[in-house]
């Protein structure tokens, strides 16, 4: 809905002084927008865009019985190191540790969800999990607030 209002030159002067008046009473502090869109562009980053290293892998070009990966994304604020084995059915084993300690954790694939079984120490792990593309949900405790990290998606 659009309203077309005519303003006079008295208008003008009466929100002029309010203005300043709000200006001087409760003025937002200077840094604020920037402070707003750092924020902003830190939780998105943190959901978004986790720093993945690899760490180390065993033979890559050959996939074995053996074969065993170990991943380690961090956010500033929240380390996961996962370790991905094959398991004697072909499956896979996902072992994880993380810092701050794991209250709750998901592997996802597509459709698919698996429920970690937690320990003490941030310790967690996935048992019998399909080979595939797959990312990681965890919730964590920290400064007393509740906080969600996610894993870029990896393969298993």
């Amino acid at each position: 809905m659009i309203v077309n209002v005519h303003m006079d030159e008295e208008d003008r002067r009466t929100l002029d002084a309010l203005a300043r008046m709000w200006e001087r009473r409760d003025a937002p502090p200077a840094d604020l927008a920037e402070r707003m869109i750092a924020a902003v562009a830190v939780d998105d980053l943190s959901r978004e865009y986790a720093l993945l290293t690899e760490v180390s892998a065993g033979e890559v070009a050959v996939r074995s019985e053996q074969e065993r990966l170990t991943l380690q994304f961090s956010d500033e604020t929240t380390s996961v190191l996962l370790h991905v084995s094959a398991t004697e059915s072909g499956a896979r084993r996902v072992d994880g540790w993380s810092e701050p300690s794991v209250l709750a954790a998901r592997l996802s694939q597509d459709a698919r969800e698996w429920a970690a079984e937690l320990s003490d120490e941030g310790r967690f792990a996935f048992a019998d999990v399909t080979p595939g593309l797959s990312s990681v949900r965890l919730i964590v405790r920290l400064d007393g607030e509740l906080r969600e990290f996610i894993t870029p998606q990896f393969e298993v």
